[in-house]
């Protein structure tokens, strides 16, 4: 099956979804439903062992599309959005993300929701949202587990963008390399699980998640009361979008 934005493979194990959105993979909720659409026809695969997040353009992605976070649009948006996070989290087997470039806001969500990050070393990774009166729920959701409590907090309220290198101390991505030889690298990065039993891998990721008791629905489902039933009615929140879309500097009123 073919589709607009993305590229989807599947074989020998490895499911493969490329962002193809030029020019810098903005994803839009039409972007977003073809990614759900390949992740529902994936949920239930034995043999499938492993699903690889990648891009083609100039970076890995951009964010998601800021005109679609107001009005009607914002309770879609979020339901395409988190959609490929609950089903990342009901696919149970590992997942890979291999980035470059821009990994902002929506797409650095998507690449370190996922288990392993590969990233090439212009890489520019944050969460940039609070600059525009609003905040990332995903991040706000497992950033904290997997970089810390303060590390998070730092990332998210200062909306600072690092690179591969910060990234990598921080344990938010699993290796940097030079970004001729991020193809090359991915390719190795993902052969070794490749060679795993698929019921093996979702069952040690299964057990891994156990052990941390981390239970993903019930805290999204808090978070995104907070994001659409708080955040998204508040003055500084539509200020904030209106500001980005029209290119100005919002002006905040604590409202």
């Amino acid at each position: 099956m073919s589709y607009e934005h993305i590229e989807a493979t599947f074989q020998d194990g490895l499911g493969t979804i490329t962002l193809n959105r030029p020019p810098v993979n903005v994803l839009n909720i039409a972007m977003m439903q073809e990614i759900n659409q390949v992740l529902d026809g994936w949920i239930g695969q034995k043999d499938l062992k492993l699903v690889l997040f990648q891009a083609k353009g100039k970076c890995f992605s951009a964010g998601v599309d800021v005109g679609e976070h107001m009005g009607d649009l914002a309770p879609r948006m979020i339901e395409a959005f988190h959609g490929m996070f609950r089903r990342m989290d009901r696919l149970g087997i590992p997942t890979v993300a291999s980035v470059y470039g821009s990994c902002l806001g929506g797409g650095c969500e998507l690449a370190v929701f996922c288990d392993l990050v590969i990233a090439a070393d212009d890489s520019k990774i944050g969460q940039p949202e609070i600059q525009v009166g609003v905040f990332p729920p995903i991040a706000a959701q497992i950033m904290p587990r997997i970089i810390g409590y303060k590390a998070a907090l730092e990332l998210i309220l200062s909306g600072k963008i690092i690179g591969a290198d910060e990234a990598l101390q921080l344990g938010l991505i699993n290796k940097a390399v030079t970004r001729d030889k991020l193809e090359e690298e991915t390719a190795a990065f993902v052969k070794p699980y490749l060679k795993l039993s698929a019921e093996v891998l979702r069952s040690t990721k299964k057990a891994i998640r156990a052990g941390l008791d981390d239970d993903f629905e019930p805290s999204i489902q808090r978070i995104e009361a907070i994001y659409l039933d708080e955040l998204m009615k508040t003055a500084d929140a539509q200020e904030g979008l209106h500001a980005f879309l029209e290119k100005r500097k919002p002006q905040w009123t604590n409202q």
